[in-house]
């Protein structure tokens, strides 16, 4: 059905004001970052840390500075060389105030707080955090977590917001001791608890029977006999698996 532009836009319009807190979803894919406005900490909120490439609009005079490689020193620096471009970030700041809008592939936008928790990201599903959260790229330990996708994540800890993108409303599993573990695709895992320590198991036997390298060949582990926490899944396979002929 056909709408006029004005009914258009009045249905299509960010729904945020300039006052607004530090991070706001709109239509659940996009993220307004209201740079200038307190922080979730109190202060003002200058800078955030944002995904390179997730801009896709913004207001007032915002600057834009990739981090550089040495910025967390020579291991990490390593592990960017190896992961490529797509684990970098890139840092937003004003001197003023400015709306920010990120977005990234239509998926959807999830704004989360921490309180001095540690969370570890999927690093192609991280969207954007405060700079009161430290971070740095972790790499998966095995071989197989890296033919079954996601080459590197991202330990964030610390007080602030963090942003994280899902494809379709995401599933959060508990781990805890006195459970089973929890076994994940590696292509639908987008967040974990920084308490737990995943392990991988390869089934042969299933890749045989599917006739190709998928997602379910490769599992990632969550035992509560290690840790206690979470782990949060999409009903979506973000990467292909390559066939693997070891």
């Amino acid at each position: 059905m056909a709408c006029s532009l004005q009914q258009f836009v009045d249905s299509t319009k960010d729904q945020g004001t300039q006052q607004g807190a530090a991070f706001e979803v709109e239509k659940q894919c996009f993220l307004q970052v209201n740079l200038g406005a307190p922080s979730s900490t109190g202060a003002v909120l200058n800078q955030v840390w944002i995904k390179t490439g997730s801009m896709v609009a913004y207001q007032g005079d915002v600057k834009f500075e990739r981090e550089g490689m040495m910025d967390h020193g020579f291991s990490n620096m390593l592990k960017k060389q190896f992961t490529g471009e797509g684990a970098t970030l890139t840092k937003a700041s004003t001197k003023s105030r400015a709306q920010l809008y990120l977005a990234d592939s239509g998926k959807r936008v999830t704004v989360l707080y921490l309180q001095g928790e540690s969370l570890v990201v999927n690093g192609d599903d991280l969207l954007a955090f405060e700079p009161t959260v430290t971070h740095k790229i972790t790499m998966m330990k095995k071989l197989s977590s890296i033919v079954s996708g996601g080459l590197y994540n991202v330990q964030l800890q610390g007080h602030g917001f963090v942003a994280i993108l899902t494809h379709g409303q995401p599933l959060t599993l508990v781990v805890a001791p006195g459970y089973p573990p929890v076994y994940t695709d590696p292509q639908a895992t987008v967040a974990w608890s920084g308490t737990l320590v995943p392990d991988f198991k390869s089934d042969v036997g299933l890749k045989t029977l599917l006739g190709r390298g998928s997602g379910e060949t490769f599992q990632m582990k969550f035992d509560g006999s290690r840790g206690q926490g979470f782990v949060v899944v999409q009903p979506y396979e973000e990467f292909p698996i390559p066939t693997s002929s070891s």
